[in-house]
């Protein structure tokens, strides 16, 4: 019986020690991840509109028609992309890998919609300028010359 008693009240003890986190602890975790993400591309990102340049300037800004939408989403490895256009009847995705090193971004498609495959059979990597910013980037297509032609603008949605 004393066997039992002992068992029970051990079993009341750790059972009183175990404490979740205090909520400050919880929402420093959150807070760390959200920055840590906020300064990767990890996530799901929305154009928002275009850049034009000539002479590495930006010359024209164009944004997003609102029927039309384009949407790109990258894990730890995997980039794939997808464009709505209501009026258009084709579809646009695309679905491959990427890596960035801070100013440069690299995706190379491994396949993609009917449209983008043809794309793909002639050139599968497309590698652009990259300026990321906390929740929003970037990508800046370059002419033979490195020269910036026009630019993708995103932020983030998630």
């Amino acid at each position: 019986m004393t066997s039992k008693i002992l068992i029970f009240g051990l079993v009341l003890v750790l059972a009183f020690s175990c404490k979740e986190a205090p909520e400050s602890d919880k929402n420093t975790a959150v807070e760390t991840e959200q920055k840590n993400n906020a300064n990767n591309l990890k996530g799901t990102w929305e154009l928002t509109g275009f850049y034009n340049y000539i002479d590495n300037v930006v010359v024209d800004s164009f944004e997003m028609n609102p029927e039309f939408r384009q949407l790109k989403m990258y894990t730890d490895t995997k980039v794939m992309w997808c464009k709505h256009r209501p009026a258009d009847s084709s579809e646009w995705f695309g679905y491959g890998t990427y890596n960035y090193d801070g100013d440069r971004l690299t995706e190379v498609l491994d396949f993609g919609s009917a449209v983008m495959d043809q794309v793909i059979a002639e050139k599968k990597q497309f590698i652009f300028e990259l300026n990321l910013q906390p929740n929003k980037f970037q990508q800046i297509e370059l002419d033979e010359e490195g020269n910036r032609i026009y630019s993708e603008n995103y932020i983030r949605v998630e």
